[in-house]
Formats: C-alpha cells, structure tokens, sequence
C-alpha cells in the first residue's frame, strides 16, 4: 500500500510544531469553518464537532488523503475562556484563573478521504494555577504577549512558570494537539512515525 499523503486541517503554527514532531511529510490547509459555539453545547460537543468540522472542510481538496482535525477549548468552572485579543482581556483571564483550575478539551479528528470514515476523540488536560499576584500576571502577560492563546498563556513557553501542577495523559494536547493519542491513530492508517 502506498502512503496517503497527509494533511493537518489547520494554519496554527503551534499545531504546525508539534505535528513536525512526528517526522512525517505534510502539507497545511486552512479550514473555512465557522467556530461559534451552539446555545447549550458542551465543551466535548464543540470540540469534536469543530475538529470533525475541519478535517471535512478541506476533504474536497484532498480527495485521497489522511486529514487530521483539531480544536480545542480552556474551561473554568461551566465557562469557556476564549482566546484573549487583548492585553486586558489576557490579565482578566489570568486572574480569574489564580489559584484555580483550568480544563482544556482537544478534540481530534483523523479523516480518511477515500472512504469518508472519520476516527474522532476528546483529550482532556487539567492545568493546576499557582496563585498570582497582579505583578506576576502583568509582567508575564508583558513578557509572552498570549493574546491568541485561550487561557493566555503559552505552556511551552514562559507560561509554566504559572503552574502548580499539570494533569492528563498527553501533554501535547496542552498546546492543541495530541500526539500520544493521534499516533496510534497514523499507524492504523499506515503512516507509522517509527516505521511499520
């Protein structure tokens, strides 16, 4: 069998990065896909409808292709914190966030377009903040500048530094993308990242 090309559904260079990781040839589309939220949609819902949403958005410019799919959302308490936009909005969020937990839902979606079946999953990430002082979350902020980031922060970046403690099973989803989970998922395919 030969390799399906392979195509990550997303103009994010955080996924970009991580996705480089595996070692395998691909090539990024963009998705037009609109991403707001449905009245009453649970944070699970969202995402794996949105990473669903993705994969097929650029299915018809790949119609013999492996498509991965991803979204993600930062829940604290019943809420979804978005992506900040501003530097306001950013010291708001992460002040809310002190001394508090945040739960970050990846949906994963990894579309075979030659026969339509799509293989989907949540990866569920918690983020343990430390309690921080208007200083601290006003010099990071400053620093790294997260305003594209929901939960404005970067956890590869200067952001771990605003962390007690990080729990779940694929860290790589902390950033958008699992890693841990989408490799099994390849290598059914075929595309195996340490050789079939």
């Amino acid at each position: 069998m030969s390799q399906m090309p392979l195509v990550l559904a997303s103009t994010s260079a955080f996924r970009r990065e991580l996705l480089e990781r595996l070692g395998l040839s691909f090539t990024t589309a963009s998705p037009d896909v609109d991403e707001a939220r449905r009245p009453d949609e649970p944070a699970q819902v969202l995402v794996l409808r949105l990473a669903e949403a993705k994969a097929r958005a650029v299915a018809k410019q790949y119609p013999n292709a492996l498509i991965i799919g991803s979204d993600q959302v930062a829940c604290l308490d019943d809420a979804i914190l978005g992506k900040p936009g501003s530097r306001e909005n950013a010291i708001a969020q992460l002040e809310h966030a002190s001394g508090r937990t945040v739960l970050f839902q990846t949906g994963l979606c990894l579309l075979d377009t030659r026969s339509g079946q799509a293989q989907t999953l949540v990866e569920p990430f918690r983020v343990h903040f430390r309690r921080l002082t208007r200083p601290q979350i006003e010099g990071y902020v400053d620093r790294e500048q997260p305003y594209n980031c929901a939960g404005s922060f970067k956890s590869e970046g200067l952001g771990i530094a605003l962390f007690e403690r990080m729990e779940g099973e694929d860290p790589s989803a902390l950033v958008g993308l699992p890693l841990i989970r989408l490799t099994p998922l390849l290598e059914a395919a075929g595309l195996c990242p340490l050789g079939c």
